[in-house]
């Protein structure tokens, strides 16, 4: 993999949580609002906001956090670490 399918990757990546998190904000305040008007005595809202948050979360780790070990060259270089391992 070349410098540029690297990179292409990572922006790909980021694109994708910030692509997430935007509806993730606005959906989620819209339901807020309509849980506080209709059934203010039971927040239903934290639902939807956990289990989506979830994916947002996994998406945010990819893109900024574990950026290295999700790749296919991390993977390649453990499998060589490996092998090394095993001749000896």
């Amino acid at each position: 993999m070349n410098d540029y399918e690297r990179a292409a990757e990572k922006v790909d990546n980021k694109l994708k949580f910030y692509r997430n998190l935007i509806p993730y904000v606005c959906i989620n305040a819209f339901l807020a609002i309509i849980n506080a008007i209709c059934s203010p005595h039971f927040w239903w809202v934290l639902f939807p906001v956990f289990f989506w948050g979830i994916g947002v979360l996994k998406d945010f780790l990819k893109a900024f956090v574990f950026q290295d070990i999700c790749s296919d060259e991390y993977r390649e270089r453990k499998i060589a670490q490996e092998m090394e391992k095993l001749s000896k």
